[in-house]
């Protein structure tokens, strides 16, 4: 099905305010997973909030929450989410960071113990309008883990992610790398799941270790596991992410000694940097314009088209779904009015919003 950003977006904030968010938290939730979706990141857009509503009816999702800064020594800020809603935790840290970067040029920045913090790119376009670099470091707990370490047959990470911002110039479209170390995110497994498709060649096995397609063995036991990317290199990052955004946190890695509720918590480990604190914006804008046009001066393969600099491909799908609408596949929806149901808001009530 097809539904405007503008009507999707009521429903989304009806259901978060119906679950209890204030009118802030509403919308700050919201204009991310519809942005999620607008920019071709169907895997962490509206189709989380089943997820979100089961973690709030468990307990383990607080709403109204802000973070809180456990520890500000300079150019060090150390942030707790409290269990909140992971969207309203990670944009404040990063607004604290961000202003902290203005003044001193470098700020490493952590946040603990915050529910899913959504798309991580979300945080890199925060820096790139401010001008700034960053770079993130995610991990996952609360949950068992979901992707094999690499020559290994049973998960031992879930899909830690890794994003990096940097401004565009008057030429040059800003670069934004924002991906997981898992060659397909779980809710791009989730989503082939809910439309019936297999999922790509070499991105997932199953329980004895043997590669499939079937998606489906990712969410039934006995539990497949997604693979790394690149082998034993988003092994390698997916490990360091655990460190660096788990341990370096104080919100714990994925190891088994730490709680398992069947929850979704993020930690992110944060450096923001200001670029002229290390050349001048001209040098640096030069050597960014004339490195891009070399990299995508190159004849296209048939197979993959023309080159793609990151952050482009989101560009092209904000551009065609602001015009199109966003597509949800029907089982996604069901899904969501199952648990817009769950806390009292009636199909008839999300009927109506979508009436022509």
């Amino acid at each position: 099905m097809i539904i405007t950003e503008a009507k999707l977006r009521q429903v989304v904030t009806r259901m978060l305010g119906r679950a209890g968010s204030s009118a802030y938290e509403a919308e700050v939730v919201t204009d991310h997973l519809v942005r999620a979706n607008l920019t071709g990141h169907d895997s962490h857009g509206v189709g989380m909030l089943p997820t979100y509503m089961r973690n709030l009816n468990k307990g383990i999702l607080k709403p109204n929450q802000h973070p809180e800064l456990a520890k500000d020594s300079g150019n060090i800020m150390m942030y707790d989410g409290l269990e909140g809603y992971g969207q309203v935790q990670a944009k404040e840290a990063m607004a604290g960071a961000i202003a902290r970067a203005k003044e001193s040029n470098l700020v490493l920045m952590t946040l603990r113990n915050s529910h899913h913090i959504g798309r991580i790119g979300t945080y890199g376009e925060m820096a790139i309008e401010a001008g700034l670099i960053s770079i993130h470091f995610v991990n996952v707990v609360d949950h068992g883990p979901t992707v094999a370490p690499y020559g290994g047959t049973q998960a031992r990470f879930v899909t830690n992610p890794v994003c990096i911002a940097i401004p565009g110039t008057s030429q040059t479209k800003a670069i934004l790398l924002d991906m997981a170390t898992s060659k397909i995110a779980l809710g791009k497994a989730r989503v082939a799941k809910n439309k019936g498709v297999p999922v790509p060649d070499n991105s997932v096995i199953d329980a004895e270790g043997l590669p499939t397609n079937n998606p489906n063995v990712l969410f039934e036991e006995p539990q497949g596991s997604l693979l790394p990317f690149g082998d034993y290199k988003g092994t390698g990052l997916a490990l360091v992410c655990e460190i660096l955004a788990g341990a370096l946190s104080g919100g714990g890695t994925i190891q088994p000694g730490n709680k398992r509720r069947g929850g979704t918590t993020n930690n992110m480990f944060t450096v923001i940097v200001k670029p002229d604190a290390l050349v001048d914006y001209s040098y640096l804008n030069y050597e960014i314009d004339e490195l891009v046009r070399y990299v995508k001066d190159t004849p296209a393969q048939l197979e993959t088209g023309p080159v793609r600099i990151a952050g482009e491909p989101e560009r092209l799908a904000f551009a065609e779904r602001s015009q199109a609408g966003i597509s949800l596949e029907q089982s996604t929806w069901e899904q969501i009015i199952e648990a817009a149901q769950s806390i009292g808001f009636a199909a008839s009530e999300i009927e109506q919003i979508l009436a022509p």
